[in-house]
């Protein structure tokens, strides 16, 4: 309970190699015998596999096993109506899409949801929404935060290296998201949640010091993004994780011909808009130079004309949203940084 609200938060947390291999303790530890299964359906079957077995081994029932082809609201009502009866968890393993159908599953069917992620691209694994389809039309929907979160890093470490690259654009976010959180206090008195505030913005120092893709980078990266997840659920809004670089993002989504992983068209923008708000340039642009973030994004350029429109349409998608983007047009200053910033040269045609 946090000033009189009660707050979830995943009671059961392992981040370690082989994890996914101990999953059936994990769940006999917590009282469920009776789980369902939600997959991506590319999932590998030497991911799967060890997971299978390991529920197996400690005596769990597996009564239903569905696939998600599609990361919308319509994939994830046909799931829960063909959910059997009997069954006490959910437990989603996948990517984010998979996650996200799995996670709405359990939060129609009111029961504990378990988030095994099988990459480190983004937070929504540990978010206490979902990002679905409704005909058609990305939305993010309220769902439950995951009870359990369990994260193989031999998994997350052998996923493609564009994924980690993507969650540590979407990480660095929590940088500018607060600060035009802050911003929006100044121009229009928006309540500022300190803690949700502090906990987002340390977690990201936290990797900063250590941005390798090893174990122990892993590590930190695993566990700022899932924190990152509760400074969300601890605010009840999106603030400590999101601002003018997310609706950038979300407008690309829009305009672009060939919308980027959501992660690396973030990290891109927060680079940007930390110019636009003259604070932590530096040591975001070093983070991404360290990580790899930017030749990552050198390897694939980005269009500078979708850029700059997304950037003029980015703050009509929340009206009620103040950031950074809203104080002023943006778009020449946008269009200066892209053809001068040396950190940018190669990241856009």
């Amino acid at each position: 309970m946090l000033n009189g609200t009660m707050i979830a938060i995943p009671s059961l947390v392992r981040i370690k190699r082989g994890a996914f291999g101990r999953l059936g303790s994990y769940c006999l530890r917590n009282g469920h015998s009776r789980v369902a299964l939600v997959t991506s359906s590319d999932l590998p079957a030497e991911i799967l596999d060890p997971v299978r077995v390991s529920l197996a081994e400690s005596g769990i029932t597996i009564p239903f096993t569905g696939v998600s082809a599609a990361a919308s609201f319509e994939e994830a009502q046909r799931l829960f109506v063909a959910l059997p009866p009997g069954i006490d968890a959910v437990v989603g393993i996948g990517g984010g899409r998979a996650l996200d159908v799995a996670k709405y599953v359990a939060f129609l069917a009111r029961l504990p949801y378990l988030a095994l992620p099988t990459s480190l691209s983004n937070d929504g694994f540990c978010s206490p929404g979902a990002s679905l389809a409704i005909e058609g039309r990305k939305r993010s929907l309220p769902a439950a935060m995951p009870y359990g979160v369990v994260i193989d890093l031999d998994v997350c470490l052998a996923a493609p290296g564009i994924l980690w690259y993507s969650g540590v654009g979407d990480l660095a976010a929590k940088l500018t998201a607060v600060r035009d959180w802050k911003l929006a206090f100044h121009a229009r008195g928006e309540a500022v949640n300190d803690f949700a505030a502090l906990l987002s913005d340390a977690t990201v120092h936290q990797f900063i010091s250590r941005p390798l893709r090893d174990g122990e980078g892993a590590r930190l990266l695993a566990t700022a993004l899932m924190l990152n997840g509760i400074a969300m659920e601890v605010c009840g809004s999106s603030r400590p994780a999101s601002g003018s670089e997310h609706l950038i993002s979300h407008a690309l989504d829009r305009l672009s011909a060939r919308p980027r992983l959501h992660g690396l068209q973030v990290g891109v923008a927060t680079y940007i808009v930390s110019i636009l708000q003259e604070g932590q340039s530096d040591a975001i642009g070093e983070l991404f130079r360290r990580s790899g973030f930017w030749d990552a994004v050198r390897r694939d350029p980005m269009e500078t004309g979708e850029w700059l429109e997304a950037v003029r349409l980015a703050p009509t998608l929340k009206s009620d949203f103040y950031t950074i983007l809203s104080s002023r047009d943006c778009a020449p200053e946008v269009e200066r940084i892209i053809a001068s910033d040396p950190a940018l040269r190669g990241c856009f045609r």
